[in-house]
């Protein structure tokens, strides 16, 4: 997580929270979205090993794009 300049370790910057929020709204049923723990869901990957199984760029384009995916369960956003 963020920092904001000269504040708390734990205080991040809206952006941040604009991101986390989305990211339980829509992504923490099925995926793990925290530094630690397990998937809801087995097959879908933690995001923290997201950069692993995909390009960072390819991951920031999708996200800022929309993600669409060939699998029925997945959203798209």
């Amino acid at each position: 997580m963020g920092r904001h300049s000269g504040g708390s370790p734990l205080a991040i910057e809206p952006a941040e929270q604009r991101g986390l929020a989305f990211a339980k709204t829509n992504c923490d049923g099925c995926h793990a979205i925290g530094r630690s723990g397990v998937s809801a869901l087995r097959i879908a990957p933690p995001f923290r090993d997201l950069h692993t199984r995909y390009s960072v760029d390819m991951l920031a384009e999708a996200l800022a794009e929309g993600i669409v995916t060939g699998h029925p369960t997945m959203p798209t956003f």
